[in-house]
């Protein structure tokens, strides 16, 4: 009765991955996740959407074959991810679906951007980032979220959706995204943890040392047409998604990344301690910062639980 915060199925967003072919296939690195073939696809964001989770973020494991230097499958309208996200919206029109806007899963060097000289080009990944979101938007994408970290790249993507007849396509921008250590088993659930080898992305991504630099962040996407902000990590990150609440009038979400994700349920394998509840109260953690949807591999688990 007296709870301060309190966690809802209406605020969880189901982070999917989606492969070519037949069957849905185990990630190793992430226990209870999988990557759906288009049909598993579908079944699952039914069952998402019977459990009450508003919205599903889909990520592609693209194949090598199909990666250049140019990520030009990033803005091919018969792309997998393309096709993914017409298959849902057509068999589950009610379930809302975000879009990932980066070209990671789509270059063999495995950055967000392209790629010069060694060097990722801010300006020339802009133009392959706005295709790319027009792409997705006229797949049938409720919401585009460009988790790129190049500058500018809201406002560049606003004028392009907005030019081909997009104005009401709500942009979530990947505001406080970290060079974090802990994105180890997304990158092997979508195949391009090989691809980057030993490189990081400390270049165009946030220093875990800073908070300040997070406002500055967020005032530039909001001043740029953001419609919401998320914080990526979530549970090493409350006092950033604290801090934009604070500052912001935009919602502010979270993303409790693979790593977080993965710690609880090993330790969970191990016997350490109770998996569920350790699961419940990082989420809950991240509600009480301030975040208002949080992005979970747990989600369906946990709509499960709240629902028990």
């Amino acid at each position: 009765m007296v709870a301060e915060t309190r966690l809802s199925v209406h605020d969880l967003i189901w982070p999917v991955f989606v492969h070519e072919g037949a069957g849905n296939v185990a990630v190793d690195a992430l226990p209870g996740v999988e990557r759906f073939s288009i049909e598993g696809l579908v079944e699952a964001a039914r069952e998402a959407y019977d459990l009450g989770i508003p919205a599903i973020a889909l990520f592609p494991v693209v194949p090598a074959e199909k990666k250049n230097d140019d990520a030009s499958e990033a803005s091919n309208p018969h792309s997998l991810i393309c096709t993914a996200i017409a298959a849902v919206k057509e068999t589950v029109p009610g379930i809302g679906v975000i879009a990932d806007v980066a070209l990671d899963p789509y270059t063999p060097h495995g950055h967000d951007g392209i790629v010069e000289h060694g060097d990722v080009v801010n300006d020339a990944t802009l133009a392959v980032l706005c295709k790319q979101a027009v792409t997705l938007a006229k797949a049938g994408a409720d919401i585009v979220a460009p988790s790129d970290m190049m500058d500018g790249r809201v406002a560049a993507i606003r004028d392009a959706l907005d030019d081909e007849g997009f104005e009401n396509t709500p942009i979530l921008a990947y505001t406080a995204k970290y060079a974090s250590a802990l994105y180890g088993p997304f990158r092997d659930a979508v195949g391009s943890r090989t691809s980057l080898g030993k490189a990081d992305k400390r270049s165009y991504q946030m220093n875990p040392a800073n908070s300040r630099e997070a406002v500055a962040e967020a005032e530039l996407d909001i001043s740029e047409g953001a419609d919401m902000l998320m914080v990526k990590p979530g549970t090493y990150y409350l006092d950033i998604i604290s801090k934009l609440r604070d500052v912001c009038s935009l919602p502010v979400l979270a993303y409790h990344v693979s790593g977080e994700y993965a710690m609880v349920k090993l330790a969970a394998e191990k016997g350490l301690f109770d998996g569920d509840s350790v699961m419940m109260e990082a989420l809950i953690s991240m509600k009480r910062a301030g975040a208002q949807a949080i992005l979970t591999y747990a989600a369906r688990d946990v709509a499960r639980l709240l629902k028990a």
